[in-house]
């Protein structure tokens, strides 16, 4: 699962000088930048697995789906150009190293896979507004109180959501400063770092802070439910499939690492991956995560908690469990009041069943 590569601002604050004509194409849009990242990180996925696929491109044994975002379907398409660069008979233009390799996708109101946080979700939107209000989530924000109200003098951006903080005034900030910009005189160093932060408490409060466990039984444990499934089908003898891929973005690397409680509480850079390996040793499957989040670096090892490095397949289905949800539509319509009906009913059940057990039992044993 990787974060698409370098792109443009998706959207900007009312002051900002550098409007959306400044980039060739427009907002939201994948650059060349990004797409050597993606094309370095189609290398080294080519190096990693060198032994284990195959040299040239196998349908039966490549599965790839992107969001349906430019930036993410291209990030896919420069990727899978180092990953499978065509060799022998897959060679159809021998002035051409490059071969075109099926990326599936969905509408964005359809997916319900890969573009989260899912919106369509009452309960998390319920959870969303309690997470902001809760005493954590407060306490968290409240270095950032003097500053946040301050902020609107700069930017002309008068909302304090940290979300458009966030996505209007660190973001667009970020990618000019990336592209050699020049940054307005108030955008120092130590405003920088605070809208970093500001940014990673936002995404921090979307999917944890507050009942982490149940938000993400309705956003990042769907992706979760799909890893394992495909992990568990590759255990079976006619499955061929040895590689899926999922382009997407930064909200979907978190809400699959917070989901499995890996996360680090940085922003996912642009192309980072979390990568979930399956290896089988002395008659047992297990499962490996890492993450590739730096270049310089091999990824970083993930443990789930509960287990071990490479954790048997047994064991981290038991673990991420509690994540994974059984009826997401039911669930995502059911808000607190709702929940402790069904609780207060289920209750009603289990006693009444108990005394009409007890009655049963008193009628028939009762004295002739």
């Amino acid at each position: 699962v990787f974060r698409h590569g370098d792109r443009s601002p998706i959207e900007t604050f009312p002051n900002d000088p550098i409007k959306e004509s400044s980039w060739p194409q427009g907002f939201g849009q994948l650059t060349q930048l990004g797409m050597e990242q993606h094309y370095e990180l189609g290398q080294y996925i080519r190096k990693r697995y060198e032994k284990f696929l195959n040299k040239s491109y196998k349908h039966e044994q490549v599965f790839v789906r992107s969001t349906d975002i430019d930036r993410a379907l291209m990030s896919a398409m420069t990727n899978l150009a180092a990953l499978f660069p065509p060799e022998g008979i897959s060679v159809w233009n021998p002035s051409l190293p490059w071969q075109p390799i099926p990326v599936h996708t969905v509408p964005v109101s359809e997916d319900r896979l890969l573009y989260l946080p899912f919106r369509n979700c009452s309960r998390f939107q319920e959870l969303e507004r309690k997470t902001l209000k809760s005493e954590e989530f407060q306490k968290r924000l409240h270095p950032y109180k003097d500053f946040i109200e301050i902020l609107p003098k700069f930017t002309g951006y008068h909302d304090q959501d940290l979300f458009g903080i966030w996505s209007k005034v660190y973001d667009p900030l970020f990618c000019e400063g990336v592209h050699n910009f020049t940054l307005p005189s108030w955008a120092t160093e130590d405003t920088m770092t605070k809208l970093k932060e500001i940014s990673e408490l936002s995404l921090l409060s979307l999917y944890g802070i507050h009942r982490q466990k149940e938000k993400s039984r309705l956003q990042g444990g769907v992706l979760v439910k799909e890893i394992l499934y495909h992990m568990k089908s590759a255990t079976q003898p006619l499955n061929h499939r040895k590689l899926i891929i999922y382009s997407a973005h930064d909200t979907t690397v978190s809400a699959l690492q917070m989901a499995l409680d890996v996360y680090n509480g940085i922003l996912p850079p642009y192309a980072s991956c979390h990568l979930t390996e399956l290896y089988f040793e002395k008659g047992e499957y297990f499962i490996e995560m890492y993450y590739r989040n730096e270049t310089q670096h091999e990824p970083h090892p993930l443990t789930l908690p509960g287990c071990t490095p490479s954790c048997p397949l047994t064991k981290f289905a038991e673990l991420v469990a509690p994540v994974i949800s059984q009826d997401w539509s039911t669930e995502c319509a059911m808000s607190n009041h709702e929940v402790v009906r069904i609780i207060l009913a289920i209750v009603f059940c289990l006693v009444s069943g108990v005394l009409i057990v007890l009655l049963f039992i008193l009628i028939h044993h009762r004295p002739c």
